[in-house]
């Protein structure tokens, strides 16, 4: 049965133009939070986009695709154009990305207290939204779980030192929280992706996750690891699996009744079998957005269908 969470997700948007030799612009909705907005409002959860979008047709496009889903769509009112990031793909399907994108996200009045608040990304390293979205997550937090990506772009992470000291302070505010192990080797070379969640775990998370590509994922939580693979699939692009990973993985821990103020102690005593549940939920998501183009997180029906495969 479905736990509804009820989310505020902070965070930005941005149109991904994708390029590939040959062909038209094709331009796809984005943008991680963005993402996992629409990811757990697909999957049956009520969910509240807390962002930035322009008056252009990016913005129109982006509105759109999200309220279609039903996620309600919080602005500040600020005109700036609509991020965007050029996205080309490689043979495979890994994209790499250039950015245009500014970040002045400033204090929104909520109308309801979220029972989990989700951050990540640009918006929590680039100023002066950054600061909004940190002292919201500072005051919602002791009425709501709180999930962390730091979905690291590089040439958006300013000074190493500055980003690293950031990403940490976002990480010991969270529950839950989720890094790529491209991510990892950008903020810490060479050390161990395993190694670097533990020691994150020790500040605060109850949980903390390290997606491997197509070698699947690692969770680490206190006292244990657990490693799940991901699922066979034939790869049209990685846009947004991470995304859907992360919106995967909230809906699996609600659907356990792990998130939400009342649940986060039942988070930090949960056992390796509840957590491999939620990472196959994770991978599963993660295979149904990789199999099609740009940021296409599953809904329940499909996650459902993918889930049998595991």
């Amino acid at each position: 049965m479905l736990d509804r969470l009820d989310p505020l997700v902070i965070g930005e948007c941005v149109a991904d133009i994708v390029r590939l030799p040959g062909t038209a612009d094709r331009v796809h909705p984005g943008g991680s939070p963005a993402n996992v907005a629409l990811g757990l409002a697909r999957l049956g959860h009520d969910t509240t986009l807390l962002t930035q979008l322009g008056p252009d047709d990016n913005g129109r496009l982006i509105r759109d695709h999200l309220t279609g889903a039903s996620v309600e769509v919080r602005t500040d009112g600020a005109a700036a154009a609509t991020p965007s990031a050029a996205v080309t793909l490689d043979a495979v399907g890994r994209a790499a990305y250039t950015f245009e994108i500014t970040w002045t996200l400033g204090p929104v009045a909520l109308d309801r207290t979220p029972r989990h608040v989700h951050i990540g990304s640009v918006a929590t390293v680039m100023e002066p939204g950054a600061a909004t979205v940190l002292g919201a997550v500072e005051s919602l937090r002791a009425s709501a779980t709180v999930s962390y990506d730091p979905n690291v772009r590089p040439e958006l992470m300013g000074d190493h030192g500055a980003a690293v000291r950031r990403v940490e302070r976002c990480v010991a505010l969270g529950d839950v929280v989720k890094a790529s192990d491209e991510d990892l080797e950008w903020l810490y070379p060479g050390q161990d992706p395993g190694r670097v969640a533990e020691r994150w775990l020790a500040t605060g998370p109850a949980l903390v996750m390290v997606t491997r590509g197509g070698d699947g994922a690692l969770a680490v939580l206190p006292g244990a690891r657990v490693a799940v693979d991901a699922l066979p699939v034939e790869v049209v692009d990685t846009v947004g699996a991470g995304d859907a990973f992360m919106s995967g993985t909230l809906h699996a821990l609600a659907a356990h009744g792990l998130l939400g103020a009342d649940g986060r102690e039942r988070l930090r005593a949960t056992d390796r079998d509840t957590v491999a549940d939620v990472l196959r939920h994770a991978v599963a998501s993660a295979a149904v957005t990789v199999s099609r183009a740009g940021a296409n997180p599953p809904d329940a029906t499909e996650l459902a269908t993918a889930l049998d495969r595991t």
